[in-house]
């Protein structure tokens, strides 16, 4: 019997919405950003007052802080004319007009950015056969949906839970801000549970299903201070983010019903090691795997949201519209978010 007459999968991890909003479906908690959301959104529009929450595409410089990551290049695009910037049409030899085109090899989860559900898959034995396949959101498998290289080299990408499933939803609908830095400051500490609540409580926090929950921990600031190059040992020392091992915060996510979660800082969560050397499989991102393995709520890194945040502080508002479309790439498992805050 091939794979393609056989379910996708008969096994779920544990805590786990696969097959809650179809068989195939490829949104994930995105399916509550609903029409209801969006005017709920639209009712936080009050000022008409707009902010970007996107850092410069070629921020954080360099590729010190992620490996493998780099900036964009830009260059012009060639074609006929003076120069290799300024083109004339071909066709008309006396127009007086000239025409600049560009091109960019972009990395696209270098700034800020989307992760999409095939960003992070887990080895997980989704069809009880004893043998753990890697699989992503909704058992998509790898190699069968979320493709690699072809035979000829070429990059494939994502046939399922591509950035353009994110796309063409799209995302838009009512945000909520956390504001951790204003709560601890330039302390570096695990962001727990304890934290979470204590901010809640204390800046009247409200969050409902389909909302869009944004965390303020003040990582793009320092990042943007910092000339040159970043140092990520800085970074770390004075910066904080969510506790992912914390099983609280975990819960809490699940709970909460949010349809997507959002930082300033690199990876919506500090990657915290075990205490103690682990004997057996790990996983690395706890919430990675929660949010887009477990329960299809997309991430976006590395946003610029401290303007926003600390409008919403001064006005005693923790509530926006957002709306943060990523590129309509298809197959692509993240993409730059140029996102917009709307107040």
């Amino acid at each position: 019997m091939t794979r393609t007459t056989l379910p996708r999968w008969v096994r779920r991890p544990e805590g786990a919405n696969w097959g809650d909003f179809g068989a195939d479906d490829q949104l994930g908690r995105l399916n509550l950003l609903t029409r209801e959301k969006v005017l709920q959104g639209a009712a936080e529009v009050r000022e008409g007052l707009n902010f970007c929450l996107s850092l410069p595409l070629d921020v954080p410089r360099g590729n010190g802080l992620i490996e493998g990551r780099s900036a964009p290049r830009l260059s012009p695009t060639r074609g006929p004319g003076d120069a290799e910037r300024f083109n004339r049409p071909s066709d008309t030899p006396h127009a007086k007009d000239v025409f600049c085109d560009d091109e960019v090899t972009l990395c696209l989860q270098y700034s800020s950015q989307w992760d999409a559900l095939c960003h992070a898959g887990q080895r997980f034995d989704a069809d009880g056969d004893g043998v753990a396949e890697i699989v992503y959101y909704n058992g998509f498998r790898a190699g069968e949906h979320i493709l690699g290289r072809d035979a000829n080299g070429r990059h494939v990408g994502a046939l399922k839970l591509g950035i353009e499933t994110m796309a063409e939803k799209p995302i838009q609908g009512r945000g909520v801000m956390i504001d951790v830095r204003s709560y601890l400051g330039a302390e570096w500490r695990p962001v727990d549970w304890d934290d979470i609540a204590a901010i809640l409580t204390r800046d009247h926090i409200e969050i409902e299903p389909g909302d869009m929950v944004c965390m303020r921990t003040g990582w793009s600031d320092m990042l943007l201070a910092m000339p040159g190059t970043p140092d990520p040992a800085a970074m770390d020392r004075n910066v904080s983010g969510l506790d992912s091992r914390d099983p609280r915060v975990l819960d809490w996510i699940s709970r909460s019903g949010i349809s997507a979660l959002i930082s300033d800082d690199l990876a919506v969560e500090h990657w915290l090691r075990p205490q103690t050397p682990p004997t057996s499989d790990f996983v690395v991102a706890p919430i990675h795997e929660l949010c887009l393995f477990k329960l299809g709520i997309p991430l976006g890194e590395l946003w610029h949201l401290s303007p926003l945040a600390d409008w919403l502080r001064a006005h005693g508002r923790t509530r926006f519209m957002l709306t943060a479309p990523p590129l309509r790439l298809p197959g692509a498992v993240g993409s730059p978010a140029n996102a917009i805050g709307t107040v």
